[in-house]
């Protein structure tokens, strides 16, 4: 599901969701090429892999 304040990290195989103690959400982009926290929304991004699972 896209969440459209995240964009299409949500739905990427190179993202990761990392929640702090405090609770506060960030999306960890874990392809080398890309900056590691991008700024959000991510709309256009030319490594996104759509996620096959669910």
């Amino acid at each position: 599901m896209n969440d459209p304040r995240v964009g299409l990290c949500t739905t990427c195989v190179h993202a990761r969701r990392i929640t702090s103690a405090k609770g506060s959400t960030f999306w960890m982009c874990r392809e080398p090429s890309l900056p590691k926290y991008p700024p959000l929304p991510v709309l256009r991004c030319r490594a996104h892999q759509e996620n096959a699972t669910p």
